[in-house]
């Protein structure tokens, strides 16, 4: 039977994939992904093509190395206002991307790529519309003493399943894809490569 591995650190993804009573195995890809970043932005390549290479590209490279295995390549590109976003270094960078986004709309956008035998087999991106609420300095000083090193986790400093979600004021788009993994399209891509039952 075809193995499901995921080609990801993202112990939310695997939560999420775990909970879904799907069985797989993890192995984060050895990418360079600051480089492919580097090419993206110079090119001026949009948003949804941005976070649908770097999936790409996580999937196969771990792929190559596991060729009957399916692989997931999953990655989250955040949006505003004409601003790509990465993922804080550190606390004070984290202060500077929450300060720009409240009071502001962002998209996130998620896209997830299956490999098998170092090709592609089937994409996926969506994104959704997040709005933070216009927050006071000290609330946000108070946000990241209590998450820590929690916000350097994700692009844009928050966990929307915890204390994350103080930080909004709408959501626009699915839950799931916020979180960094469409999970039922996912889950429906897996049924039809027989990966879970249908």
């Amino acid at each position: 039977m075809t193995m499901l591995i995921l080609a990801s650190s993202s112990g939310i993804r695997a939560r999420l994939l775990r909970e879904a009573g799907v069985r797989f195995g993890v192995r984060p890809p050895d990418v360079d992904e600051s480089a492919i970043k580097e090419t993206l932005r110079r090119d001026g390549v949009a948003a949804k093509t941005f976070a649908d290479a770097l999936a790409e590209a996580k999937a196969l490279n771990v792929s190559e190395a596991s060729p009957q295995a399916l692989v997931l390549g999953c990655d989250q590109v955040l949006i505003s206002e004409g601003r790509v976003f990465d993922k804080a270094r550190d606390t004070a960078e984290a202060r500077e991307t929450l300060a720009f986004l409240r009071g502001r709309d962002h998209q996130l956008v998620t896209a997830c790529v299956l490999a098998q035998g170092g090709k592609p087999v089937w994409r996926y991106c969506e994104s959704a519309t997040l709005r933070m609420r216009a927050f006071s300095d000290e609330f946000l000083d108070a946000y990241l003493k209590n998450e820590g090193k929690l916000v350097l986790g994700s692009v844009g400093c928050y966990q929307l399943e915890g204390r994350g979600a103080q930080l909004f004021e709408s959501i626009s788009g699915d839950f799931f894809c916020v979180l960094g993994l469409p999970l039922l399209p996912l889950l429906a891509a897996l049924r039809h490569h027989g990966l879970i039952e249908a």
